[in-house]
């Protein structure tokens, strides 16, 4: 049995993650820590784990917790996985932080969008970028796998197919997001309480979503060339899900291929990815609770542009899921394992 640890566990990401391994057939918990719950049952504060999970919330002793843990999963702010990174690697185990900390190779940029010194530049740079379908075996022998944001997983899973083959101008990009109010967190703030949110939707961090640059790193490194976008984020009175459309102008090479088919291709062999047939766009509630990300992509020969929207809960393949899927992957599991549930409807 895989013994893992959750950092942070009564946030929604890592409350979602305690879900997830609570019936993962090859994990045991060990710890679950929190600040505010410390010594009580985490199914007492989170009441629908009920029957599932009932770990005692500890404080967090991170050289205790990497000493007895295989993995720990950490979902703390950013800012904050930096020194439990260090020991959990000092005690030659894996850490897979569910942060913005491990995602950037140049610990610069993460402290220029941050605004927070990063305490270890040299262990981001050896960090993996978690995204299974881009870098599945770079994750195998990963030691500190930086989990993708939520915006991010949707718009690189729309955009990789494009990048990759040089389909579109990847300085035409424009991506427009949409996410429920659970990607806010669970502290409570004042744009997320119903009356606030309900009956409206906003658009936020026009221009200087922290977000950006992740995905810009990204898709340098499918171009090969250094990339910039237009991303704007949206929230939604909704709980949980992200839908993303992207945009571009299509390159010559790409008038003679079907889209649709393309990505059929492309993602055939991927278990979390589905593409939906040409004129089928998909919506959040298709894959609410689940690690899917589906997709629809089409071509506009009038404008000359591409248009694919994603599809994913924010809460599981935006965080959790690919999380465990990440996990999956680094003890040479079948990536489906503990993550293959259909989607709740309606």
């Amino acid at each position: 049995m895989i013994k893992a640890s959750v950092i942070g566990a009564t946030g929604y990401a890592g409350a979602e993650v305690v879900r997830l391994l609570a019936l993962h057939p090859e994990v045991e918990l060990v710890y679950l820590t929190s600040q505010s719950y410390i010594g009580q049952q985490i199914d007492d504060v989170y009441p629908h784990l009920k029957g599932f999970v009932n770990n005692v919330l500890v404080e967090q002793e991170t050289e205790k917790i990497a000493e007895s843990s295989d993995v720990v999963f950490v979902a703390l702010p950013h800012g904050h996985a930096v020194s439990t990174g260090e020991a959990v690697v000092k005690a030659g185990k894996k850490v897979i932080d569910l942060g913005a900390d491990f995602r950037f190779r140049n610990a610069l940029v993460y402290e220029q969008w941050y605004k927070v010194k990063h305490g270890a530049p040299a262990l981001s740079e050896t960090a993996v970028y978690g995204l299974p379908e881009i870098n599945r075996e770079r994750i195998r022998d990963a030691v500190v796998v930086g989990n993708p944001g939520c915006y991010p997983t949707s718009a690189l899973l729309a955009l990789y197919p494009l990048v990759k083959e040089k389909l579109i101008d990847p300085q035409s990009i424009i991506i427009d997001s949409k996410s429920g109010v659970s990607g806010a967190g669970r502290t409570p703030a004042i744009g997320s309480l119903y009356t606030e949110a309900a009956e409206g939707i906003k658009a936020y961090n026009v221009g200087r979503h922290r977000h950006t640059p992740e995905i810009e790193q990204e898709l340098s490194i499918f171009a090969g060339e250094s990339v910039y976008v237009s991303f704007t984020p949206h929230l939604t009175p909704m709980i949980r899900g992200i839908l993303t459309t992207a945009y571009a102008t299509l390159s010559d090479k790409a008038k003679s291929l079907n889209l649709n088919q393309y990505y059929r291709e492309i993602y055939a062999r991927e278990a979390f990815i589905r593409v939906h047939p040409e004129g089928v766009w998909p919506q959040t509630k298709w894959v609410l609770g689940t690690n899917l990300c589906d997709i629809g992509v089409a071509a506009d020969p009038r404008t000359n542009r591409v248009v694919v929207t994603t599809v994913i809960d924010n809460l599981v393949k935006g965080a959790a899921g690919q999380a465990v899927q990440n996990m999956n992957i680094i003890f040479g599991l079948p990536e489906k394992t503990g993550l293959e549930v259909p989607p709740l409807y309606p």
